[in-house]
Order: structure tokens, then sequence, then C-alpha cells
């Protein structure tokens, strides 16, 4: 039996080394724009050349034709667009959002400097919707989707470990979740000023990504035992933090793990807390169902566990001879 757990133990060390490195390495090795969502604004016949060049790089950016620079404007604060390039009289116009994403905003002044230099132009850039003074790269919350998550995990891990069940647990995960979402809020928001959005939405936020994986954790340990709470601990943390795209976009990542991450507590609560926070929840919808998803089927596993158990075994009866019945 010892040689039997060494071999274990030697063997599966390498193996969770290796995959935490594959799924954390590999994503940002391979960061790119993939039909990366960018608005050009102008007359037809002026946008024409433009078009043309961005075009070149094949399936980095998905194309939105805008009327004018007002319409781009719109699209970029309802997240349709990451930002968009508008040709004027005066010259090209670049407007970006690096609220949206710190790392896209420069990918893009990258991208169309280098174009507009070949036809010796100068791009005047606009933020249209930019970052905090007091967080101007966006670390801040980029940095909020590992600590929600664990303390999501440590939360369902705690409930059933201590063996609450039903209601109670129900309860418990619910407070706690609600608890988290403010502490989290008065740190980034009132203290750090990295956050600019509504106080309550985005602690509302906060508090639902924390249940997303705390209902998980307890739900799945309720349905099949403590082997629910590694199972999702690894799902969030092996794949759904690397995944998520919070650091730059899920538009960046490799085909098919931005959109995976995005159906993941992780990538899902770093998506609906920029959509509240800067841009007065425009495209909040898709992340919040999401996450109220994975705290619903989690919380109903934790009723539906309990249920279970309360559930009375019943035995067939042991088998014995027939009685005699008396004749007369």
């Amino acid at each position: 039996m010892s040689t039997r757990r060494l071999l274990a133990v030697v063997v599966l060390v390498p193996l969770l080394a290796a995959l935490a490195l594959w799924a954390f390495a590999w994503p940002a090795a391979r960061t790119a724009p993939r039909d990366l969502p960018l608005g050009v604004a102008g007359p037809a016949a002026a946008t024409a050349q433009v078009e043309k060049e961005l075009q070149r790089h094949e399936g980095a950016f998905e194309l939105h034709r805008y009327a004018d620079e007002a319409a781009a404007r719109s699209a970029i604060e309802d997240r349709d667009v990451f930002g968009a390039v508008v040709v004027t009289p005066q010259g090209p116009e670049l407007l970006t959002a690096s609220a949206a994403s710190p790392v896209v905003a420069q990918l893009l002044q990258q991208a169309v400097a280098q174009q507009a230099a070949a036809s010796g132009a100068e791009v005047r850039t606009v933020d249209v919707v930019a970052t905090p003074a007091s967080d101007p790269r966006g670390a801040a919350l980029s940095s909020s989707v590992l600590p929600l998550a664990l303390a999501g995990i440590v939360a369902g891990a705690v409930v059933t470990l201590l063996g609450l069940r039903g209601l109670r647990a129900v309860t418990a995960l619910v407070v706690s979740a609600a608890l988290v979402g403010v502490i989290a809020a008065a740190l980034a928001h009132s203290w750090l000023g990295a956050l600019t959005g509504n106080w309550w939405a985005e602690a509302g936020t906060l508090g639902l990504a924390t249940l997303a994986v705390s209902a998980a954790v307890a739900g799945l340990a309720a349905l099949v035992g403590p082997a629910g709470i590694g199972a999702v601990a690894f799902l969030v943390m092996f794949l759904g933090n690397p995944f998520s795209g919070a650091a730059t976009a899920p538009q960046l990542l490799p085909d098919p793990v931005g959109a995976i991450g995005q159906w993941l507590p992780p990538g899902a609560s770093a998506t609906l807390l920029r959509s509240v926070s800067f841009f007065d929840g425009a495209a909040a919808t898709g992340p919040a169902l999401t996450l109220t998803w994975w705290a619903a089927l989690g919380l109903g596993a934790v009723v539906l566990g309990d249920a279970l158990k309360k559930r009375p075994k019943t035995t067939a009866p042991a088998s014995a001879e027939p009685a005699l019945t008396p004749v007369g």
C-alpha cells in the first residue's frame, strides 16, 4: 500500500505541475487579437483604405462600420467594440476604451500608428472610457479574480466540512458571499478608487462571483462527497482563472479558451465587474446570467443532496418460508 501511495505522489505531482503550466503559460504565450471587435467610422469612400489595411491582419479584427464619430463612441460605451478608427479631414483618429482592456487599447494604438506611419499621417488618440487615475493599468480589477475564487472555494469547503446541510448551508453561503461583496467593494471602490461605478452594483457583482463558486463547491460536495470540493477547485483555479482573460481580453486568448473562460465564474465575474464599474451596466446580461446559473444550480444541489440523505432507506424484507395456512 505504501508503494502505491509513493507512486501516486510521484506521478500526480509532476502531472499537476505540467497541467498548471499548460493552463497558465499557453494562453499567455499565444496572446494576440482574434476577431477583436473594432469600429471604422466615416464616409464609405474615405474608410475603404483603412478597412483594407486592417483586413491585412487576417483574423485579427472584426470590423464594424459606423456613419460618424458619435455612433462609434456610442458603440464603445455599449461595449459593442473595443475601439474605433475615425476618418476625418484632419487625418485618422483612434478612439479607445482602456477601461475595457488597457492591453487592447495599447495594441490598437500600436497597430493604427504603424498603419498611419506608412502613409505619413499622424494619429490622434482619444480614450473614450478611461481607467481610473488611481489604477491606470486596471491591475486592481484583474487581480480581484483570484481572491474571489479562493474566497468561494474556502466558503464552500468550510460549509461542507462543518456538516451544514439544506437551508442552513444555503443561508451560510449566501450571507458569507454578501459579506465578501461588501468588503471587496469597500476596498476596491472606497479605499483604492479602482472601481468607479455604482457601489451597490459592484458589491452585488463581487458577492455573486463568490457565491457562484462557493455554491458550486458545496453543491457538488453534497451530491458526491468531499471529492466535489477538489473537482470544483480544480475547474475554477486551473481553467477558470487562466482562461478568464481578466488581465487582457477574451478575444486575445487562443480559441476556444476565451469562450470557455466566459462560461466559468472567474471570466464572467471579470466581464461583469467591468460593465457595472465603467460602462453603466452595458453588456452585463450575459455574464450576470452565467454567474446566476452557477449559483442557482449550486444552491439547488445543496438542497437536493440534503433531501437525498434524509430519504428513508427502504430494504426488502428477508426471505422466509411461507407460513402454513390452517385448514378447517
